[in-house]
């Protein structure tokens, strides 16, 4: 059974970088073909797609969100880690990692994940 676990800090000052990590325990983040990606959900919103990393370590990320976004990982530790700078209040939201399997652009489709962890919520505020 393959888990995904978010972990980072419930509260943001605007203008500072998120950081967040996704621990996954029954799978390798190196081994076969997979994008593991970060989505969030605002309040009253649909998901986003936000960027992923893949099993080659190739990344790529959401054109509106790309000169804020990093993806890297820590293979030695099985995880895969989010860093967004300068966000906003307005990027209060849930933040969900997942596994995608199979790409097919930068957006978010339910049926390409075929698991995801259980979120953990982000607020940006003073």
């Amino acid at each position: 059974q393959v888990q995904l676990q978010e972990s980072g800090p419930g509260l943001v000052k605007p203008s500072r970088t998120l950081s967040l990590t996704c621990t996954v325990s029954g799978d390798s983040i190196t081994t076969n073909y997979y994008h593991w990606s970060w989505i969030r959900q605002p309040p009253g919103k649909e998901l986003e797609w936000m960027g992923a990393i893949t099993s080659f370590g190739g990344t790529s990320y959401s054109p509106s969100l790309k000169s804020r976004t990093s993806i890297s990982r820590d293979m030695s530790k099985n995880q895969f880690i989010l860093q967004l700078s300068s966000v906003t209040p307005e990027e209060t939201a849930v933040y969900y990692c997942a596994r995608r399997t199979r790409y097919t652009g930068h957006y978010y489709n339910d049926r390409e994940y075929d698991y995801r962890g259980q979120g953990i919520q982000v607020t940006v505020s003073t």
